[in-house]
């Protein structure tokens, strides 16, 4: 069994990003192998953070050991932590790589690891171009991607994007697994009424932050369009505003669809987490652009139909008219796919979510991982 090392946010950071580590980190140690995680002391200066915490108030996770170590931002950090688990010599370090602003401290920290001549890297790389872009990017990322041995993504378009930075270490492509630890699926009744939420309305949801590539405002604009508006539907916003909520209030104002949309923007914390997915008809992601998004394994595992864009590499996680509908990133076309789906009805996707959900177990990722470390450059 290999010792492995984590490095990504974990708790007390909040988010998908440390609810990924640590559901990886659970993975490893129920198949015996030795994983801790090494996460942030300082993840974003409070200047850079969009949200209103950075951090969780629920209990730490149990049975996982979570060193919070590196300083984002503080170089003579990066080099002692570097040192610190060079020495420590792990066979495995697994990093993860979503925002060029973490190149320098990580690409710093691996360099030092490296030098070991023991310890392999994987990158798990969930976006090698950002969804939004800023001018240090391309440099910062060309710093990161040489300390790493090898590549998972999971998205085609993560892949390729990575291609054009890095075209000869081993890479390898694997589905987003499914979030399984939020507990079990609750009857639609029960969720609603736990969130105080009529039985019979339609509602489909808007999950997770919200920020401009994600598209909320197109799908307010579809809100207003007829196949939306002559049914009735609701929509459900459940996530924390991580830009300027004004011009989103404006909008359903101009709109004249106040009355239809149900704002909870607030952070949702992991045990609510299933009572928006179980509340809802149909989950939609009206990306203007994607790579992969954490809310479809939330859906898969709540057998919740989705209506998504064909956008970045959420088509390919969503059979048409099987899992779900895909449609343009326009207003009219949402609101047309929303209609589609309550015309078709729930019960025709549940047999097809069902088989789909069986490709997204933990224990492909991290097969993955191990096979890809150990996998000769050509």
């Amino acid at each position: 069994m290999a010792s492995i090392v984590i490095i990504g946010p974990a708790w007390p950071l909040r988010g998908g990003l440390a609810t990924f580590d640590q559901r990886l980190a659970t993975e490893f140690l129920r198949e015996g192998h030795d994983c801790s995680l090494l996460s942030f002391s300082l993840q974003y200066p409070s200047v850079l953070f969009p949200g209103k915490t950075q951090y969780s108030d629920e209990p730490a996770p149990e049975g996982l050991r979570i060193r919070s170590l590196i300083n984002s931002v503080n170089p003579l950090n990066w080099l002692s932590v570097g040192r610190r688990l060079r020495r420590e010599r792990p066979d495995l370090v697994v990093v993860r790589y979503w925002l060029p602003f973490m190149g320098p401290a990580l690409g710093t920290i691996l360099r030092q690891v490296r030098k070991n001549r023991h310890t392999r890297v994987v990158c798990i790389a969930d976006n090698v171009v950002p969804h939004e872009k800023r001018a240090f990017d391309t440099a910062f990322t060309k710093y990161f991607l040489p300390s790493c041995d090898a590549f998972v993504t999971m998205s085609d378009k993560v892949l390729r994007d990575l291609r054009m930075f890095e075209g000869s270490k081993p890479a390898v492509l694997v589905q987003h697994p499914l979030y399984d630890n939020f507990g079990s699926k609750l009857p639609k009744r029960d969720a609603r009424k736990h969130l105080g939420l009529p039985e019979g309305d339609r509602i489909i949801l808007f999950f997770g932050f919200i920020r401009k590539y994600k598209g909320l405002d197109l799908l307010l604009q579809a809100m207003k369009e007829a196949p939306i508006r002559e049914q009735g539907i609701k929509l459900l916003v459940a996530g924390e505003f991580y830009e300027d909520e004004a011009p989103y209030r404006e909008l359903m104002a101009q709109a004249g669809i106040s009355a239809s949309v149900i704002l909870h923007t607030k952070f949702i914390p992991d045990p609510e987490v299933r009572y928006y997915l179980c509340a809802a008809d149909f989950i939609v992601q009206p990306y203007r652009n994607a790579t992969q998004s954490g809310v479809t394994p939330l859906a898969y595992y709540f057998e919740r139909p989705m209506v998504v864009t064909n956008v970045g590499g959420l088509p390919d996680l969503v059979p048409d008219g099987r899992c779900g509908i895909v449609c343009a990133p326009e207003p009219a076309a949402i609101a047309a796919a929303v209609a589609e789906c309550y015309r078709v009805g729930e019960a025709h996707f549940i047999p097809h979510l069902q088989e789909e959900k069986k490709k997204y177990a933990w224990s492909h990722l991290t097969r993955a991982i191990l096979e890809v470390a150990h996998t000769p450059k050509p």
